[in-house]
């Protein structure tokens, strides 16, 4: 198995400043937009995010959550690997909202169509965004496109893109890994 860097810490962190920024540039009231990072991989970005638009921008009305998708996957109870779920966090309703969501890679697009299945509890927003720093393009299984998107791979089926965050695996960095 090798491996090759795509993303050094310093541009990741690039990155995440120019996603904030756009998010910025969309929703300059807050008020009305809400934060859901998609469990596990995604918490690390939206953290991320977060910090950049409280401490850069002076966003102080800034609601973030954590959404589990397990139970709403397609492939729950489907594989030999037995799915764990991770804890929804979400202390408000998103009724009537701007939801962005947030994750690390989109690749097949059954995560989030299980994400727009699982925010449904939680009341039915206005309109419902995608921010990723990953675009695997030539991957897709649903018609599903990201609105914020760090940066665009184009990875075959047998590569692996591999996202290490520092509070997790002790770097910033992406790998494309071959098998």
């Amino acid at each position: 198995m090798s491996q090759k860097l795509l993303l050094s810490a310093k541009e990741i962190d690039i990155i995440l400043h120019r996603l904030a920024c756009q998010i910025l540039e969309n929703h300059p009231d807050f008020s009305d937009t809400v934060l859901i990072g998609i469990q596990p991989r995604g918490k690390y970005l939206a953290d991320r995010i977060k910090k950049i638009l409280e401490e850069e921008h002076q966003i102080s009305n800034l609601s973030l959550g954590y959404l589990d998708i397990t139970f709403y996957r397609d492939d729950f109870r489907r594989g030999e690997k037995i799915l764990e779920a991770n804890k929804t966090d979400i202390n408000f309703i998103v009724e009537n909202k701007r939801v962005v969501f947030i994750d690390d890679v989109l690749y097949t697009g059954r995560s989030i169509r299980a994400a727009l299945t699982a925010v449904q509890s939680f009341g039915r927003p206005t309109e419902i965004e995608l921010l990723t720093l990953i675009d695997r393009r030539f991957s897709r299984h649903l018609p599903i496109q990201p609105n914020y998107r760090g940066r665009q791979v184009d990875a075959i089926d047998l590569e692996k893109v591999k996202v290490n965050w520092v509070e997790n695996e002790g770097e910033d960095a992406v790998y494309l890994v071959s098998r």
